[in-house]
């Protein structure tokens, strides 16, 4: 074999060489698009931190699976609702902070939880709004405004303008869609 390539050799070596630069180049910018969002961190202690841009996490049907109960897949990846009475946190009263389940984010403080008498656990404030999103969810023909987390955008109930002062509303979210972390 020659070290030497007649032309046609070094036109099909070149349009492969461009071809894995430009795969590259879209692997890249893939990379350098991927969804962002502003999250406000809150320590072990409950410190709440300033908002930072930190990378969405995104993950497949699969991988969510894999990671939650059926339950908890159900509600926050296909914006289901457990039965009232049923959820772990409904009756909860210790300090903390509830998180997402699904990514870990700070959604609410303890100190703001409240007895709504729904049967699902009830908050008058998030922890911080960067951390949260609301939708507009018409399902079971009413119009209601859904509460996800804003990392991961896992749903993790709805909000209503029935809340006691100082907000007036009412955060009615799923135990399953959280975690409690006592405070240290």
């Amino acid at each position: 074999m020659s070290p030497q390539c007649n032309r046609r050799q070094f036109l099909q070596h070149a349009s492969w060489g461009a071809f894995g630069l430009m795969f590259v180049g879209i692997e890249v910018a893939a990379k350098s698009t991927a969804r962002q969002v502003w999250i406000v961190q809150v320590s072990a202690s409950g410190q709440v931190g300033l908002p930072e841009r930190v990378q969405a996490i995104t993950q497949s049907n699969a991988q969510w699976r894999a990671q939650l109960s059926q339950e908890a897949f159900d509600i926050t990846r296909r914006a289901g609702t457990e039965a009232p009475f049923t959820g772990k946190y409904w009756d909860q009263h210790g300090q903390g902070i509830y998180r997402c389940i699904c990514c870990d984010t700070a959604v609410f403080n303890a100190n703001t939880k409240f007895d709504s008498h729904t049967s699902w656990p009830s908050f008058w404030a998030l922890i911080a709004p960067e951390n949260v999103h609301n939708t507009v969810d018409n399902s079971f023909g009413m119009r209601r405004t859904a509460v996800s987390c804003s990392r991961c955008e896992a749903h993790l109930g709805h909000v209503f303008n029935d809340g006691p002062e100082p907000t007036g509303l009412r955060y009615c979210i799923n135990s399953v869609a959280l975690s409690f972390i006592t405070l240290l």
